[in-house]
């Protein structure tokens, strides 16, 4: 068993748009990550993870996920789950998500593309 208390999470940001709490138990299957989102993220193009499945609940707000072929409306209490290498960006005013990763997520997977 193991606990992160949330003063001891490490708060950090992907852009100014998109702000995170990262929960790391150093495990490297699965890892828990907190990102309070306020406009389009990213600003232009997409983001996508290249090893990872991530699966996301709405805690606050809505907005839409764009993918290259659709676009998905989400609100409080909806989970989407994203396969590693799909392109996606938020629109959103405002959104509070959590968002759980396997294998656990890492800064080089993480990329932006046009």
């Amino acid at each position: 068993m193991k606990i992160i208390k949330s003063e001891n999470a490490v708060r950090g940001k992907n852009s100014e748009k998109c702000k995170t709490l990262e929960y790391s138990f150093e495990d490297k299957d699965i890892d828990l990550g907190v990102e309070i989102i306020t406009g389009r993220y990213p600003e232009s193009g997409y983001c996508k993870n290249l090893v990872s499945k991530e699966l996301i609940y709405v805690l606050e707000g809505d907005g839409t996920l764009c993918f290259e072929t659709e676009n998905i409306q989400f609100s409080v209490g909806d989970a989407i789950l994203i396969d590693k290498d799909e392109k996606y960006y938020y629109n959103t005013n405002y959104c509070k998500v959590s968002m759980t990763c396997t294998p656990a997520w890492t800064q080089e997977q993480h990329i932006l593309v046009q």
